[in-house]
């Protein structure tokens, strides 16, 4: 990997607008991206004269809109086999080639943009190391704060040990961080409870709450009449809870209300040809959408949800006050579920998993005809649980501050 010169030889300028770079590695879904994006759009809606370029791997990062003074670079892409190990999404490359040019391109684009603040989404180091020269080359310069953001579930405790130490992610953070973000409440969750952190890293952690998720202005209702909705995600490995949701309808003729599943980007082919098909043959109680890069207002209208358990999804559950039932995945890593699980204890969701219920056509039957009975999230949150984003805003007003006071003395 490239070792690069330091950021010293350029000229430093005060008297210019903030930049915050975001770097998010996305090998599958959309979750780094949709983190990334949602914070790059309140820290420039907080501070009208900043700019955010978010780094991505996200093969579908063309596909959203971003807000005013936020772009996006994105980085060639890679994908997980599953025996675990990664290939180029396209260009023909081995792995360690599209790393070596990623790892290029990052520092490259660090160096150009010379940000303020550079944010981290949940990998110390980056896709196999490749933010270390960056990372470096900041350090060394001394001008950019040094950000990490984690999510508020990462893995169980010990499978996390094992591949941070693999990794070398903890002594990453030791070294280049000035802050850690956890994008969560210490109540709910510690995601790095498993790492032996030592105190002077645990000082450096600042807990910000969940990320609230808001409607556009004058946003209209995305449907006319009575809906749940259904989200796995990005799609790529929710075919299982679309499935079983197809079923339950398929089973019970007067199920209501309707559904409306949007099956993400990464759903398609001949499943998703099946499905369609199926969906036909319900005449109407169950439509699609492909993929809805503004989610936002058919969570906002539904009377419902039926979900995966992934951050940003938990997030809108939340922040529209949405009765959901989550149905995690628990493979390759048990984020989902511990997320799931632990907001079914706080009441704040229902939690749908094949060892206690059973995940068949009946056991969703019923979990959709209970959902007008649940409780809403907002009977049991606490005021701080969705303060992620001003949490963040007034963080990154408090670094961009001490930058400039330092570059005056």
């Amino acid at each position: 990997m490239m070792s690069g010169a330091t950021f010293s030889g350029k000229a430093q300028r005060m008297d210019r607008a903030p930049r915050v770079m975001l770097y998010s590695h996305d090998t599958f879904g959309l979750g780094h991206l949709r983190r990334s994006r949602a914070l790059a759009g309140a820290i420039t809606r907080a501070d009208p004269t900043a700019s955010a370029l978010i780094l991505t791997g996200s093969p579908v990062a063309g596909r959203f809109a971003f807000p005013r003074r936020v772009d996006h670079i994105r980085l060639p892409g890679v994908t997980k086999r599953s025996d675990g190990s990664y290939v180029a999404q396209t260009l023909g490359m081995d792995i360690e080639e599209i790393t070596e040019l990623r790892a290029a391109l990052i520092e490259t684009s660090a160096r150009q943009y010379d940000p303020d603040i550079l944010i981290v989404d949940k990998e110390p180091s980056g896709f196999r190391g490749e933010l270390l020269p960056t990372l470096q080359c900041l350090l060394e310069g001394g001008r950019a704060r040094l950000v990490l953001g984690l999510r508020d579930v990462l893995d169980d405790p010990d499978l996390l040990a094992v591949e941070w130490a693999r990794k070398g992610a903890v002594e990453a953070m030791r070294s280049y961080y000035d802050e850690i973000w956890v994008y969560g409440q210490h109540d709910f969750y510690d995601p790095v409870a498993g790492l032996e952190l030592g105190p002077e890293v645990r000082a450096r952690m600042h807990w910000t709450g969940y990320l609230r998720r808001e409607l556009g202005p004058s946003e209209p209702p995305a449907e006319d009449s009575p809906y749940i909705l259904i989200t796995p995600g990005g799609g790529g490995d929710g075919e299982f809870m679309v499935d079983l949701v197809l079923s339950a309808y398929e089973r019970d003729p007067a199920l209501a209300p309707r559904a409306v599943i949007v099956y993400g980007p990464f759903l398609s082919g001949e499943t998703r040809a099946d499905f369609e098909a199926r969906v036909a043959r319900l005449e109407g109680r169950v439509t699609t959408v492909g993929f809805e890069s503004q989610i936002e207002p058919l969570f906002a209208h539904a009377q419902g949800v039926v979900c995966m358990g992934g951050y940003n999804t938990f997030c809108e559950v939340l922040s529209f006050d949405q009765r959901a039932v989550i149905v995690p995945r628990t493979v390759p890593r048990l984020e989902q579920w511990i997320r799931a699980s632990r907001a079914e204890e706080l009441g704040l969701v229902r939690m749908l998993e094949n060892g206690r219920d059973g995940l068949t056509p009946e056991a969703m039957i019923r979990a959709i005809r209970n959902l007008p009975n649940q409780p809403l999230p907002s009977q049991a949150m606490h005021d701080e649980l969705l303060g992620g984003l001003d949490y963040v805003t007034r963080r990154v007003g408090i670094l961009l501050a001490e930058r400039r006071g330092q570059a005056a003395e």
